[in-house]
């Protein structure tokens, strides 16, 4: 599994590249807002330090991006339009989903209900050629690093643990109440030994 090829990359440092990539992503949008804010901002929907836009955005980006390194001025046009239509659908379905955007440009000049903005569009073509020219060579380096062997399982924990952090905000997100369903299950529980004793 971890060797089959995919877009000219195997699985194990695509899905490597997109751990570090989100991992990254919280760093980076955490310590900003922290900065703006004046004060200690975790930008992640779950506890643990992993945003996957960043590490979707970054990996796909990439993939997308790779072709045309060889035109630095269409590859910053392209990293520019595809990841603000990226962050606009994003947008859309957070709104759909959870009734609440995570970011708000509406301060911002030139934005588009608030979902998209002209400052962040120019940043991610900036992004975009930062990615190709220099951090995913990086980032397969340091993933390099690690024997396959002992990053697989890291990856599976990783995976683990951040599905684990996800389940429990969406389960607090749409309102249901963890402690009323342990009650349910445990009353559940006790029926079926009361059947049997």
């Amino acid at each position: 599994m971890w060797t089959k090829e995919l877009f000219g990359t195997d699985v194990y440092h695509l899905i490597g590249a997109f751990i570090v990539y989100s991992m990254l992503g919280w760093l980076v949008e955490s310590i900003y807002m922290s900065f703006c804010n004046k004060k200690l901002t975790n930008r992640g929907f779950a506890k643990g330090p992993f945003c996957p836009i960043y590490g979707f955005g970054a990996v796909i980006g990439y993939l997308l991006l790779r072709p045309l390194k060889f035109n630095g001025f269409l590859l910053y046009i392209v990293a520019a339009i595809s990841a603000t239509t990226f962050e606009f659908l994003v947008g859309k379905m957070m709104l759909r989903v959870f009734g609440e955007l995570w970011w708000d440009y509406n301060e911002k000049p030139f934005n588009y209900k608030g979902i998209i903005c002209l400052e962040s569009t120019v940043a991610w073509g900036f992004y975009g050629l930062g990615i190709v020219f220099f951090l995913h060579g990086w980032v397969l380096q340091a993933i390099d690093r690690v024997p396959m062997q002992v990053g697989t399982k890291v990856i599976w924990v990783v995976m683990l643990l951040v599905t684990i952090d996800y389940i429990v905000q969406l389960l607090h997100a749409f309102h249901v109440d963890l402690s009323r369903q342990r009650e349910r299950l445990s009353e559940k529980v006790d029926k079926f030994r009361a059947r049997w004793n």
